[in-house]
């Protein structure tokens, strides 16, 4: 790892966090089969084949060790309607799952209702990035719903827009550039955005 740079960290965060995400809920248990529960908006997506996911979590998050113990989780990609469920999922001391309808998906993790999304997971791989644990998993099964996504730009939740399809699309681009650094790539870069863009309120 290169010494780090000069600029300042809270510029090079607020500058990080322009980049418009998603925001997810992901689940797990407890080594008492407990259910754990933590608002993130570092996950992404990594590979097709096979189909990995990843997001990370910060080394002082009091569910780290339920992560790292179970290896077994669900991502929730949450919708519109959910803005609520993600603030309670990003606070401390509560029952987070008190009075939530829940699933229990094919790795017996609770799952969430009414999301953009849901990917059913266990981790093929963990990686130390700074202060900040990141969790690569493997995709057991998912499902989609067209409910819109809720989004998080600039600290702030927000909602997405479709723009009228026009110009060069992001597929024609793999097909021009087949040989990007895209994948090997990434990793590096969700390290340095889970050390700096994750704003206070969203650590658990």
């Amino acid at each position: 790892m290169t010494a780090q740079a000069s600029f300042n960290p809270r510029a090079f965060r607020d500058a990080l966090s322009t980049f418009t995400t998603g925001v997810t809920i992901i689940t797990t248990r407890a080594a008492d089969g407990s259910p754990v529960g933590i608002t993130a908006n570092s996950f992404n997506s990594v590979s097709l084949n096979p189909p990995l996911v990843l997001w990370s979590l910060a080394k002082s998050a009091y569910s780290l060790d339920a992560f790292a113990h179970t290896k077994q989780w669900n991502v929730h990609v949450l919708s519109v309607e959910q803005e609520g469920l993600s603030g309670r999922f990003a606070a401390r001391g509560e029952d987070k799952f008190a009075g939530i309808e829940l699933d229990r998906g094919i790795n017996d993790i609770p799952l969430l209702h009414n999301c953009t999304a849901r990917f059913q997971c266990r981790t093929a791989f963990m990686y130390e990035g700074g202060d900040h644990m990141i969790f690569v998993g493997e995709v057991l099964g998912f499902d989609q719903s067209h409910l819109p996504p809720l989004a998080f730009q600039s600290g702030q939740y927000a909602l997405t827009a479709r723009k009228p399809r026009e110009g060069v699309r992001l597929s024609r681009i793999e097909q021009v550039a087949p040989d990007c650094s895209y994948t090997e790539d990434l990793l590096g870069y969700l390290a340095g955005r889970a050390h700096y863009q994750l704003v206070a309120y969203l650590r658990t």
